[in-house]
């Protein structure tokens, strides 16, 4: 947030034309202001001016000095309820300050005074100019000649009240602009905040073995606890599956073995977590590149390591041996699939030699194969090194592997009954109607990302496909394989670097929402407070309170959601309202990205249950995923990307 404000600060400063830059420097920091301790702000603040002052000289320092001071009001005004006229009272008193302090430094600085009162003589003189070529001269001359001899000899009171006048004013339209936007912020959970006070400990990790008694966890501003109270002991050489619905407290319960403090219980150790630390504790993540930070794989594999703890070469080689990746050290991590990736992350976390390995979905966003592949890994890393992995799971073929399964259910452990997590297909009673002729073709399709640079990377080669009206086309292949890439080709997101892509005859480029776009991760598609909010923008200004209720009954959702915030629905009830935007546009086409990603198999179930129902209303699906068997009721058609290039088609029962 300081950098972002730094910037908006020295850019407004350098460029003339881009001055208001330096009020919107206002908005980061009263961010800083309304989620944290003023104390915070007052760091950031004094930061940002000393790199003010580095890239921008003076006069940006005192921008950001001001723009700080007048965060802190808006910010903390926000935070505390504070209506217009307290937040007018205090910019005033900011701007009395500033205002009085830019008086201070003009009259002991001489040099810079002379410079400020020729400037300022050369700017009204340059201003009466130009009204001069609208009034009589003889009047705009008098006039300018008694301001200059004013604003001169009285320049002190010039500068104090415009000092504090501008000051307050912006300080008032920061509020007024901000107050919506950092009340909302401040409605939003906080979760893994530091603690008031953090104690450095020296003595050596030791994340296991470890005993939940009567654990439970609230999060700030919650009425219910999102975790307990639970009992559990995970002890070295097991392989533990944690399972349960989305909201079961899977992830908190991820969060308290990694070392977050519960609200009650008891969390007994031989020593500290050691998040990170050799010996200590490491995670794999859900999305594999977000936690990938060297340029080649084996410089990812000691990212963050002391050089006193650093593996030889040879043990680096030896690590990528044992989870797959041999031979891949001076590979571009740039070029890894998302399963080569996972299992990158988990050399990453072996060259620190952890006790405790926790694994928070990790197989969720790699195809089928990455997943077996790196679910297998896992499993044996207890019978081979000194650990234990806890792995969080929504797949019965994944906890099938473990040693224990902690199954939740609304925070509590519950008696783990694998028929649960069963993933079978939805099975539909009424035929879907046959396809109809071609509604959405595409010939000789390739796409080349970055194409003129020395990073030119092709996604799709060659690609001929013809989409029939009413058919749900099923896409599968690896990560990296170039189905997204299509899949926003075909909404119109996305223009082929090669080939065509066209609906009825002309582009969909030209024509984007008649193909709709199901992203991968439906919260970033829901961009409004309340369910009835985020329908209605998705549908545009002719959509209303009955067209909401009647997408609402066509994703299977009760209509007293419409007034339900988005931030408390499930995954699967996220999928539903996202869907319900797209189909209030009345797209001729759906296209899913991923729709049962991270979702427990109760929701992959309703959604697969959905696009059933879709389909039979004659709605054509382009359905892009890696739970083939799951979707095999909505599909009458399989193609399959093989690093940008269309394999053989198949029909519904056979994947080739």
């Amino acid at each position: 947030m300081t950098a972002l404000a730094v910037a908006f600060s020295v850019i407004g400063s350098l460029i003339p034309v881009a001055g208001a830059l330096q009020i919107v420097a206002i908005v980061p920091l009263a961010v800083v202001a309304q989620r944290h301790r003023i104390r915070a702000l007052a760091v950031a603040g004094t930061a940002g001016v000393l790199v003010s002052f580095v890239a921008g000289g003076f006069g940006t320092a005192l921008t950001m000095t001001v723009s700080t001071v007048l965060a802190g009001i808006v910010g903390v005004s926000v935070r505390r309820g504070r209506g217009f006229g307290s937040v007018l009272t205090l910019s005033l008193v900011a701007g009395a300050v500033v205002g009085g302090l830019s008086v201070l430094m003009l009259l002991l600085l001489s040099g810079l005074r002379e410079l400020f009162l020729a400037v300022l003589e050369n700017s009204i003189r340059g201003s009466a100019d130009i009204v001069g070529t609208f009034a009589p001269a003889e009047d705009v001359a008098t006039a300018v000649a008694d301001y200059v001899s004013f604003a001169l000899g009285y320049w002190w009171i010039l500068v104090f009240v415009s000092g504090m006048i501008s000051t307050a004013v912006s300080g008032v339209v920061a509020w007024w602009v901000l107050r919506a936007t950092l009340t909302r912020l401040g409605q939003l959970e906080t979760r893994g905040e530091l603690p008031d006070v953090v104690d450095i400990d020296t003595t050596a990790p030791q994340p296991v073995p470890v005993r939940l008694t009567g654990v439970t966890f609230r999060y700030r501003g919650a009425q219910d606890d999102a975790l307990g109270p639970l009992d559990l002991t995970v002890v070295p050489g097991r392989f533990v599956a944690v399972v349960g619905a989305n909201g079961s407290g899977k992830s908190t319960l991820a969060r308290i073995l990694v070392g977050a403090e519960p609200t009650g219980g008891q969390v007994e150790r031989y020593g500290r977590t050691g998040l990170g630390l050799v010996g200590g504790t490491a995670m794999i993540l859900q999305h594999p590149e977000a936690q990938i930070l060297g340029t080649r794989v084996a410089d990812d594999v000691v990212w963050g390591l002391p050089t006193s703890s650093r593996p030889t070469p040879e043990r680096v080689e030896e690590l990528l041996t044992e989870v797959g990746l041999a031979e891949y050290g001076l590979r571009d991590t740039g070029s890894l699939s998302g399963g080569e990736l996972q299992r990158l992350a988990v050399a990453a976390a072996l060259a620190r030699e952890p006790k405790l390995l926790v694994a928070d979905e990790a197989t969720a966003m790699i195809d089928p194969q990455g997943q077996r592949e790196l679910v297998e890994l896992l499993a044996a890393l207890p019978r081979r090194h000194a650990m234990a992995v806890v792995l969080i799971t929504h797949r019965a073929t994944e906890a099938a592997l473990a040693d224990d399964v902690v199954r939740l259910h609304r925070g509590r452990r519950v008696m783990h009954d694998p028929t649960w997590m069963s993933s079978a297909p939805f099975a539909g009673t009424a035929p879907f109607p046959a396809p109809g002729p071609p509604q959405l073709v595409l010939r000789g399709v390739g796409h080349v990302y970055n194409r003129r640079g020395p990073w030119a990377t092709r996604a799709l080669q060659n690609v001929d496909l013809t989409v029939h009206r009413g058919e749900g086309l099923l896409v599968i292949g690896g990560n990296g394989s170039g189905k997204s890439t299509l899949a926003w080709i075909m909404a119109g997101l996305t223009s082929p670097t090669e080939g065509t892509c066209e609906l009825a005859g002309k582009s969909t480029s030209s024509s984007i929402g008649t193909v709709a776009l199901s992203f991968q991760h439906a919260r970033l598609q829901l961009q409004r407070r309340t369910v009835s909010e985020d329908i209605e923008a998705a549908g545009g200004s002719d959509v209303g309170t009955i067209d909401v209720s009647r997408v609402l009954d066509q994703v299977g959702l009760d209509r007293r959601l419409a007034g339900a915030r988005i931030d408390e629905l499930s995954g699967g009830q996220m999928r539903r309202v996202a869907l319900a935007g797209l189909l209030v546009g009345k797209p001729e086409i759906l296209v899913l990205d991923e729709p049962l990603a991270g979702l427990d198999p109760p929701g992959r179930r309703e959604i697969t249950a959905l696009l059933a129902h879709l389909r039979r209303t004659g709605l054509t699906l382009v359905i892009i995923s890696h739970d083939v068997d799951t979707l095999a009721s909505v599909r009458s058609r399989t193609v399959t990307l093989d690093h940008g290039t269309l394999q053989v088609e198949s029909a519904a029962g056979v994947i080739r």
